[in-house]
């Protein structure tokens, strides 16, 4: 949980310095289970800008460990400029340093109590 905490202090302040003491240099990060995934710091990175100046909260618990993978719920309300709010799963891959080398999250929204759509 400590990464999760250090992830969340990087990402609300707009550190993209953080991104290399977060993420393997060849991390792989995908913000959907079929997304493709961004890789390596610079795409890392230039997502997080795209979320910059937003006001959120977030909290956060584990919900599975096992040797270097996690599983952690967590939920996510947006203030600003825009209010919405979410419930995630992030499922993680440390590396032996410590730091995550893959990065999926599996998001859902109120009134949507799935994440396919209704034509799948």
């Amino acid at each position: 949980m400590q990464w999760v905490a250090d992830y969340e202090r990087a990402w609300r302040s707009g550190d993209v310095s953080g991104v290399p003491r977060l993420f393997t240099e060849d991390a792989s990060y995908r913000t959907s289970p079929y997304e493709e995934a961004r890789t390596g710091h610079a795409e890392i990175q230039a997502f997080w800008l795209e979320d910059e100046g937003r006001t959120f909260s977030v909290t956060a618990e584990p919900v599975a460990v096992e040797g270097r993978d996690a599983v952690v719920r967590l939920e996510v309300q947006y203030r600003d400029p825009v209010a919405r709010e979410y419930r995630d799963l992030w499922v993680l891959r440390f590396a032996p340093d410590g730091r995550v080398e893959d990065f999926e999250e599996w998001a859902y929204w109120p009134g949507r109590p799935y994440s396919a759509g209704a034509d799948a």
